[in-house]
């Protein structure tokens, strides 16, 4: 459903929010390490999460990304998502053909709206912070 930058973009914010909790930044190199990814496949989210305002960047020797404490519950999956894969998941056809409306729909078209409405919904009600919280309490994993 979501791009692999997509999917990275998301893990990754939630890793850089649980280190935030600690006061700790996090490293490009660890951040890719965390999720798997390429480190220029990550750098490029990372550059993208920037620059919506998802994450802060600090250069320097005792640098690396983090996101404020104070802004870690304001932040909505659908932020991240947005930043990285535009409205596509909330406009593209169930069945990935290039046209898919109201006038010529896809074989699913009907069916998906409602997916496509529960998704939206849970993307702009998700935060950050219950997403970090589960993880550090054991709920649900990272990792696999």
């Amino acid at each position: 459903m979501f791009s692999k930058a997509c999917e990275y973009g998301i893990k990754a914010s939630i890793f850089i929010a649980l280190n935030s909790y600690q006061e700790q930044r996090v490293s490009l190199k660890a951040i890719a390490k965390e999720i798997a990814s390429p480190e220029a496949f990550t750098a490029k989210i990372l550059q993208d999460l920037v620059r919506h305002n998802i994450i802060n960047s600090v250069k320097g020797a005792h640098g690396g990304f983090e996101i404020d404490k104070k802004d870690i519950a304001n932040i909505k999956l659908e932020q991240i998502v947005r930043a990285i894969d535009g409205d596509k998941i909330y406009n593209g056809c169930g069945l990935g053909l290039e046209t898919c409306d109201e006038n010529h729909p896809c074989p699913v078209h009907e069916k998906f709206i409602d997916i496509r409405n529960g998704l939206k919904h849970m993307l702009e009600t998700t935060n950050l912070q219950e997403l970090a919280l589960d993880i550090k309490t054991g709920i649900s994993f990272l990792k696999t």
